[in-house]
């Protein structure tokens, strides 16, 4: 089974740890992962943004393939990636012990997608739980 369309198939390493569908998911495997591996997952990704723009804008929502909503799920992922990178850098590690306070109980994109769920300090993310529709 192909996780994102061909043409990004490039980033298929990627897309099965980092195609998170939540916020809340989203917030814990940031908070999980080291900084090397947020730069690591931010340096493969964002070069390619421009093309996965591109190419979801080319399709009607409802054209959409499972593929599809993970390549989206993995530009979300890349947003919260590079306030970690871009912005924090060396300073990333010291808002975990913060953010573990935070819980994110879901987003309004979380509740028009079907995927609401509570997600705590211990979570770990999983593109299964996606709740896109369509799938």
């Amino acid at each position: 089974m192909e996780l994102l369309p061909p043409s990004f198939a490039a980033l298929e390493g990627f897309a099965e740890r980092w195609a998170v569908a939540t916020s809340a998911g989203r917030a814990a495997l940031r908070n999980a992962a080291s900084l090397d591996e947020l730069r690591a997952f931010h340096e493969a990704v964002s070069p390619s943004i421009a093309a996965i723009f591109a190419y979801l804008d080319a399709k009607a929502f409802s054209a959409y393939t499972a593929a599809d909503w993970r390549l989206i799920d993995l530009t979300h992922m890349l947003a919260h990636v590079a306030l970690a990178v871009e912005v924090q850098g060396a300073d990333e590690p010291d808002g975990r012990s913060a953010r573990d306070q935070m819980q994110i109980v879901c987003s309004d994109a979380d509740r028009k997608g079907g995927a609401v769920e509570s997600v705590g300090h211990d979570a770990k993310p999983s593109i299964a739980k996606n709740g896109h529709e369509g799938e």
